[in-house]
């Protein structure tokens, strides 16, 4: 199945409810997430209705997330799918859409969350009025939500970058990690784990982190996190970016700097972004899952939640349309997929 095809149907009974600054972001996420011309239509009184709210819009990673994500609601059968979102991540900029969507009657809300606890009053007050939620990509506190869609299990998506950096700078030296904000949730489940594993892995021992700097998924910021790295530490051998607008962000630094092909970079990108970096011998190897996929199985989970299949207990199954059936596991966690590694000889297999 195609799952980067974008759509988008949008309910225009909804925009009386949204905020000033509401109206205006989610405007953008018409013309920057789908891609595509939006159609328009009114969900009749009793239909259900989908909602996704990323961490930012504006992001090519959700850009890709996203048009999963209205592909499965199409396939699920929402009779209205909608996108609103911020322009920045930051702990609390997706309140004000929650609370927009709770006046709606939303009947799911698909969010990844820039803060597990700065959402959570809002999320309540959406629950409380009926809406199912559902965390993907990024996750909420489990009090907040039904079910989280994770990409891959935390520990692996962390194990697979530390695991790739070290053989490209041969075991020993110092790194650096640029992440995307200082409070998100699944960046720093995977930081964490990086720095258990170099803390307990004899492997690692002759490998030092020695700084772990926020780029907040802006593309200049990050650019610049990367450069400001590079000098005040003139022995790094590597950096990790476990998100997809920094590790490109670096790239782009070290493709035309003296750093290239001396400091090593992995993580997590987009195949599309990162492919002339590894045609140029910037990067080596780095590492994702289909993006697009995240989006699908939320929709269906938010789908099985709304109709009352699954209640996000751990053992319930629903099916995610072309990708089969879903289990929900402990914590309501529905794990998506594995990671893949991306490197000269595949990358031009990929595309998204």
């Amino acid at each position: 199945m195609q799952f980067i095809r974008h759509t988008k149907t949008r309910r225009t009974r909804r925009f009386l409810t949204l905020a000033a600054v509401a109206v205006s972001v989610a405007l953008v996420a018409s013309g920057c997430a789908a891609g595509n011309d939006a159609g328009t239509g009114t969900a009749a009184e009793g239909d259900l209705s989908i909602t996704f709210i990323p961490k930012q819009l504006n992001n090519p990673y959700t850009d890709v997330v996203l048009g999963g994500g209205k592909d499965g609601a199409t396939a699920a059968g929402f009779a209205a799918t909608e996108v609103v979102g911020p322009l920045e991540a930051s702990a609390s900029s997706q309140v004000s859409f929650i609370n927009a969507e709770t006046q709606a009657g939303t009947s799911v809300i698909v969010i990844a969350a820039n803060d597990p606890d700065a959402v959570g009053p809002a999320l309540e007050e959406a629950r409380a009025a009926g809406a199912k939620i559902v965390a993907f990509d990024s996750d909420t506190n489990p009090d907040y939500r039904d079910v989280f869609i994770s990409q891959v299990v935390a520990k692996d998506v962390a194990l697979i970058q530390i695991e790739l950096l070290a053989e490209q700078i041969g075991g020993s030296g110092e790194i650096a990690i640029l992440s995307a904000t200082a409070n998100a949730t699944n960046q720093n489940e995977w930081i964490k784990f990086i720095e258990e594993e170099l803390a307990s892995n004899p492997e690692y021992a002759e490998i030092s982190l020695v700084a772990k700097v926020y780029g907040d998924d802006d593309d200049t910021k990050s650019f610049q996190e990367a450069q400001g790295l590079l000098q005040a530490y003139p022995n790094l051998k590597g950096i990790i970016s476990p998100t997809t607008v920094g590790i490109a962000a670096t790239a782009r630094y070290l493709s035309t700097s003296n750093y290239k092909g001396t400091v090593a970079l992995t993580g997590l990108g987009l195949p599309n972004e990162m492919r002339p970096f590894v045609k140029d011998g910037t990067v080596t190897a780095f590492a994702l899952w289909d993006p697009a996929q995240l989006g699908y199985v939320a929709a269906f989970a938010g789908k099985a939640l709304a109709d009352g299949t699954i209640t996000g207990a751990e053992g319930d199954t629903f099916e995610a349309g072309d990708l089969g059936e879903r289990k929900v596991g402990a914590d309501g966690i529905v794990i998506v997929g594995p990671p893949t590694t991306f490197n000269a000889d595949n990358i031009d297999d990929y595309d998204f």
